[in-house]
């Protein structure tokens, strides 16, 4: 056996070896010969031409994201930064143009997304920028799709992931809104409160018209067995006027029985003798006469006058 001949069977052995390529799923190779754009491999085992053929590239298939963070300002003079993620994809009938038309497609999206982000967020006021965040997101899929589909790519969605304005805006509109719910919360504190001021006058007119229901019945009650006692009084012999003394002189008496038996009773009933209950009943009949001859002179007067 020739041994200067093995060097050239290990070179020959590693030139056919070379000579085929796998391409993962969901991946293109682009092949070039002597320089030249050649053809595109898809996934699965290849074959190309030892030291003619090279493959110049690769490209995935895949959906990508790029995410975008933009600085601007807002209508009312607010500055912002905004975060915007595009989500994209090599079209697979243009991976030569997404090969040889951009060198580097992540700053042409870029450049795409500042354009139109920071034409279209000083239109609007801080407040609509988060309402409106998804016409952002759709100006900006409209923008790209219409200017990267001619160089291969496919924008499948764009989304405003991330609203942030400066630090003293955000601790600006947290004292506004912590001012606002407790402006509210005190209308529910002051509408509680009238609400139970409210209820406790009504409760208290209750009570006070209850309170005098029963005054009212209970001194009818009184008037009806002072009645029943003077008809008593009257079947034995008393006449009226003695009867309401009698029945004068023993309430006293039972008022005084009554006060005895508190303790801790701070009331002080004057005067205290048995004759003052007499006295009071002649001066009430007394006046009750007084009045009654006043009332025959004024009706005897008014029927001289006519």
């Amino acid at each position: 056996m020739n041994y200067y001949l093995v060097p050239f069977i290990f070179i020959g052995l590693i030139i056919l070896i070379s000579a085929f390529f796998v391409v993962k799923q969901q991946t293109a190779a682009i092949i070039e010969r002597f320089g030249k754009f050649h053809s595109i491999r898809q996934s699965g085992l290849q074959l190309k031409i030892p030291l003619v053929d090279r493959i110049a590239g690769r490209l995935s298939l895949k959906i990508q994201q790029l995410d975008v963070i933009i600085e601007t300002k807002t209508l009312d003079d607010v500055f912002v930064r905004l975060k915007v993620s595009v989500q994209y994809k090599v079209i697979r009938d243009k991976v030569y143009d997404a090969f040889y038309k951009l060198d580097y497609p992540h700053d042409q999206i870029t450049s795409y997304v500042f354009d139109v982000v920071r034409a279209e967020v000083p239109k609007m006021k801080l407040d609509d920028v988060f309402v409106k965040k998804d016409d952002i997101a759709l100006a900006v899929k409209a923008e790209l799709n219409d200017a990267m589909s001619d160089y291969g790519f496919d924008i499948i969605k764009t989304l405003v992931t991330d609203i942030d304005p400066d630090a003293q805006v955000k601790q600006a509109m947290n004292r506004i809104n912590a001012s606002e719910r407790e402006k509210i919360a005190a209308q529910f504190e002051g509408d509680a409160q009238r609400i139970l001021i409210v209820e406790k006058a009504k409760a208290e007119a209750e009570s006070k018209r209850l309170q005098g229901q029963g005054i009212a019945d209970q001194r009818r009650e009184i008037a009806r067995g002072l009645e029943e006692s003077v008809e008593v009084l009257n079947r034995v012999g008393i006449n009226s006027q003695e009867a309401s003394a009698l029945i004068v002189v023993t309430q006293h008496y039972d008022t005084l029985q009554s006060l005895g038996e508190e303790t801790n009773s701070n009331l002080i009933l004057l005067p205290n003798a048995p004759q003052a209950g007499s006295n009071m009943l002649n001066d009430m009949v007394a006046s009750f006469a007084a009045s009654n001859q006043i009332g025959e002179a004024m009706k005897n007067a008014k029927k001289k006058n006519e």
